[in-house]
């Protein structure tokens, strides 16, 4: 079982930025995708983020250019990087991993981040 652990959640101001990282408790698969879901009060849980172990990202579109995703594989850890957040981008962050980008098998805790305006 792999556990995912996320932090650095919080309130910010409209147009400011939080980092958001999430550690696996150990590799997960020998090949593996890590990425960013989130789920709005009173919405579907929606992908974010993600990329692959080669580096292939994935963007949804109401954040491309805003937000930005990066891991470290040695540490089994990957960080998301937002900018310019937005009202609509407050939701309960959850980290995810699996073997791609269109799987993903184990899901953190979740991680509220809250923008106001």
């Amino acid at each position: 079982q792999v556990q995912l652990v996320e932090s650095g959640g919080g309130l910010v101001q409209a147009g400011g930025s939080l980092r958001l990282s999430c550690a696996a408790s150990k590799r997960p698969f020998g090949r593996y995708a890590m990425g960013w879901f989130r789920q709005a009060p009173g919405q579907e849980r929606e992908f974010v983020i993600g990329v692959n172990w080669n580096g292939v990202r994935e963007y949804a579109e109401a954040v491309k250019g805003r937000f930005t995703i990066s891991r470290d594989s040695a540490q089994n850890t990957v960080y998301l990087q937002m900018n310019s957040l937005k009202v609509e981008d407050t939701a309960v962050y959850y980290c995810v991993t699996g073997p791609t980008l269109r799987q993903y098998d184990y899901w953190g805790q979740g991680t509220q981040v809250t923008v106001s305006s």
